[in-house]
C-alpha cells in the first residue's frame, strides 16, 4: 500500500480490486460514523454523455450527522462545502484502487469561520482513522448499516 497525498486531501492506494475496495472503504467509513449521502458513478456518467472509458471512478459523499449538525448550526452556508467527499478509482495496475479524501480541514478553511476549525479537526482525524484501518487490514469486507438510516439518493447525472 502506497500514499496518495494531494494537497487538498488525502489517501492511499489499496491492494484490492475496485469492487472490493468500495466495500471495504464503506465499512471502515460506517465505522467512523459516517453514511453515503450520494454516490456518483463519473466513469457510467462520462460514458453516457461522452462515450468514453475513464476506468471505474466513483464519488461518495459522506456525511457523520452530528458533525453536519454541528456546522450548520455555526454556519448556515455550510452546506455549500459539504459532504465530505471520497474518491475511489482504478490504480491503472490490476487489483489496484487508490481512495482519496478531501481535507475537511483544507474545505471548511474557505468559510472563515473560527467555530467550524475543532469540527473540520474531528472530522478530518476520522477520516483518517478510517484510512488507518485500511491500511491495516482491520475493516471487515461488508459495510455495518448507515449511522444515518437509508443510504440516500444515488446521483446519476453530473454533467
Amino acid at each position: 500500500m502506497e500514499r496518495h497525498d494531494p494537497s487538498y486531501g488525502f489517501g492511499l492506494t489499496l491492494d484490492l480490486p475496485f469492487g472490493e475496495a468500495q466495500s471495504r472503504v464503506r465499512g471502515a467509513l460506517a465505522a467512523e460514523g459516517f453514511g453515503v449521502l450520494c454516490e456518483i458513478d463519473v466513469a457510467a456518467t462520462l460514458h453516457a454523455k461522452l462515450g468514453v472509458d475513464v476506468g471505474p471512478y466513483l464519488i461518495l459523499g459522506v456525511c457523520n450527522p452530528p458533525l453536519a449538525y454541528q456546522a450548520l448550526s455555526a454556519d448556515r452556508d455550510v452546506g455549500l462545502l459539504l459532504p465530505c467527499n471520497v474518491v475511489l478509482y482504478d490504480a491503472g495496475q490490476a487489483e489496484h484502487t487508490v481512495v482519496a479524501v478531501l481535507d475537511p480541514q483544507a474545505a471548511l478553511a474557505l468559510s472563515r469561520n473560527e467555530a467550524l476549525v475543532p469540527l473540520a479537526r474531528e472530522a478530518k482525524e476520522r477520516l483518517q482513522r478510517a484510512l488507518h484501518a485500511l491500511e491495516e487490514h482491520r475493516v471487515p469486507t461488508e459495510a455495518p448499516p448507515s449511522p444515518a438510516g437509508s443510504p440516500g439518493e444515488i446521483v446519476e447525472e453530473i454533467c
